[in-house]
């Protein structure tokens, strides 16, 4: 780090202090103060010099086997020396010099991002040692260790209070500054702020684990990334030079004049918008960050403007994920708390939001139940969970058949009749009979509506929903939304397949899931959109964009701030094509030569770059 810092460094001094002679250079020639011969060795010292940085990026893209718009520059310096026009070559070094601050000031942008996050680390931290707390260095915790966060200061690692209560602010992950109160037996994350109160924490991740940590490694990621930032860039440099160089090769066949050649590489030499597309890209996915939106690389907010399918999983996504306990229905001798005690067994071990509410719901209501020595659980299906040589099965009742337990027609019916109305029925098992079910109802979120709308809005025209539970439940919450499409009884596998033949050349698909069941989806899909991952190290590895809150407007949000992007790069494209027009027609119709043509060129760059830069200071 530290070292790429000072090459950072340095680079920046050569190309300042490049820039500094280049402009004294081209006055003394200007205003004749040297004699001619020393004019010219003077002018060709700073041109060899200036030629080495280009040389050197020209070589590596070669050697990469890309085609760069460095390369067309190295071509325009080189004819300018075969031409003996040395003040064209040193306007196209100073050109370039700038093009170069321009590019590190980019960077510079993504650094000081980074340091802004790791000002959110504190140094020092109070851990308890023995009976008594001391402070200590922040990166000599440990995982276990216990330390006490009170009201202004920041919270260094990630781990679940064990004491206190407390509000916490997290805009530092999520953007939204709205307080949220912590107390016993609840999660907290690195760089949270508490506001009131005091906490004593046990810690479960520090260092290089917590949360902080793994997004500042996606914004390192992204920064350095930002060459091949975006398809549309590339694939204009590889055209735009192929085109230049049959265009140069017809001027100097037909006309033979090496000043029209040279002033034409001169006007087409488009290190502007070499600079500027990187740059707003950067800039945009700078932006999304800071509103708890993080994009792994501009390509990808490129993609999420060309969506018009998104595939949406249900749970936690567009209903909040958490399921409640709407009824427990024993059957035969066996009574409520034999039907939660035991449903609480099987999925002791499970992720699943109903085993979740289950357990809660019985240690809210001292239901003792035992931890399973052997646990098993089929995603889609149900779990399984041994003690004492009987099994405790909870899942689907297809899966409790699968396992020898008999269901009569009568219970059947009575539980397809609550999957009728809309409720999610859960059978619970011992041994192999049926001791009872557990109906679910999970909650919408209210910001559902309003996101479906915004993206049907922003093009998004089909938004197809994707749940595991029966047709009645799917049918009756995708309605209250507003969407049209939705496939139900779904396995974690079948979305997997549904994504892959959704996906096709004419549009693009995204997916947006919970960022753990749903990974091998969201990476077969064109943008994988991970929701809520905040503390999911899962979550963050699996997509390509990860939203920090459990909120599906982002998706929108994401979405608007790639078409601002997106807009500000066609109008790049547009001022480069005008400007470009303009200048051709003043080097063909001979109104200015090599000299003018460079000089043209340097002026105008700066024209696209500014355009760039107003994203900069993008708002909501």
């Amino acid at each position: 780090m530290k070292a790429a810092a000072k090459m950072g460094i340095f680079r920046i001094s050569f190309d300042v202090v490049l820039i500094a002679v280049l402009s004294l250079v081209l006055a003394t020639h200007y205003l004749r103060v040297f004699s001619a011969g020393l004019d010219n060795a003077v002018l060709i010292a700073v041109i060899v010099v200036g030629l080495l940085p280009v040389l050197k990026s020209s070589y590596n893209s070669v050697r990469e086997r890309k085609i760069s718009v460095d390369l067309l520059a190295a071509i325009a310096l080189i004819a300018s020396l075969i031409a003996r026009e040395w003040p064209s070559a040193v306007f196209i070094n100073l050109m370039l010099a700038s093009a170069r601050i321009l590019d590190e000031f980019t960077a510079s942008r993504a650094k000081k991002a980074i340091e802004s996050l790791l000002k959110l680390r504190p140094d020092t931290v109070k851990v308890k040692r023995g009976e008594d707390f001391v402070e200590e260095k922040t990166e000599n915790l440990r995982v276990g260790d216990a330390i006490a966060i009170g009201a202004g200061g920041r919270i260094p690692i990630d781990g679940i209070v064990e004491s206190g209560a407390a509000s916490i602010d997290q805009s530092s992950l999520t953007g939204e500054s709205l307080p949220l109160p912590k107390e016993r037996g609840d999660s907290v994350l690195s760089s949270t702020l508490v506001l009131t109160g005091s906490l004593v924490i046990r810690t479960e991740k520090v260092g290089k684990d917590t949360t902080l940590e793994k997004i500042i490694e996606l914004v390192k990621a992204a920064e350095k990334g930002k060459t091949r930032i975006t398809g549309i860039a590339d694939v204009f440099a590889t055209w735009y030079i192929v085109g230049t160089v049959l265009l140069a090769l017809a001027v100097i066949y037909f006309t033979r004049d090496i000043k029209l050649l040279l002033s034409l590489l001169l006007i087409a030499c488009a290190d502007d918008i070499a600079v500027a597309i990187p740059l707003a890209f950067l800039a945009s996915v700078a932006h999304a960050a800071r509103r708890g939106i993080i994009v792994k690389g501009g390509n990808f907010l490129e993609t999420l403007t060309k969506v018009k399918m998104l595939v949406v999983d249900k749970t936690g996504t567009l209903t909040k994920g958490k399921l409640a306990i709407e009824r427990v229905r024993p059957f035969g001798t066996y009574g409520e708390k034999d039907v939660l005690k035991y449903a609480a067994m099987a999925g002791f071990f499970s992720r699943h939001p109903a085993s979740k509410a289950v357990i809660e719901y019985a240690i809210r209501h001292d239901i003792s139940f035992e931890r399973p020595k052997e646990f098993e659980e089929i995603p889609g299906k149900g779990g399984t969970a041994t003690l004492n040589g009987h099994t405790a099965v909870v899942g689907r009742a297809t899966f409790l058949k699968e396992l020898g337990v008999s269901i009569s027609n009568d219970e059947l019916k009575e539980m397809d009749r609550l999957k009728d109305e809309g409720y999610t029925v859960t059978p619970v098992a011992y041994g192999e009979n049926l001791i009872g079910y557990i109906t679910f109802a999970d909650e919408v979120r209210p910001e559902s509506i309003e996101a479906v709308k915004q993206l049907k809005k922003l093009g998004v025209e089909r938004i197809v929903m994707l749940t595991g539970d029966n047709k009645k439940v799917a049918e009756k919450i995708a309605s209250s939304i507003g969407i049209t499409e939705f496939q139900a009884n779904v396995l974690p596998e079948d979305k997997v397949e549904y994504i892959a033949k959704s996906v096709n050349k004419k549009f693009k698909v995204a997916m947006a899931g919970d960022g753990i069941n749903d990974a091998a989806a969201l990476a077969r899909s064109d943008v994988g959109i991970a929701m809520g991952v905040i503390g999911s190290d899962t979550a963050i590895e699996a997509a390509d964009i990860a939203l920090m809150q459990d909120d599906i407007r982002k998706i929108a949000e994401a979405i608007k701030i790639g078409k601002q992007t997106m807009a500000v790069a066609y109008q790049n494209f547009a001022i480069w094509a005008v400007v470009s027009v303009i200048g051709f027609v003043l080097i063909f119709g001979r109104y200015i030569g090599p000299s003018g043509a460079a000089a043209f060129n340097f002026l105008t760059d700066f024209f696209p770059l500014l355009n760039a830069m107003r994203l900069f200071r993008m708002r909501r």
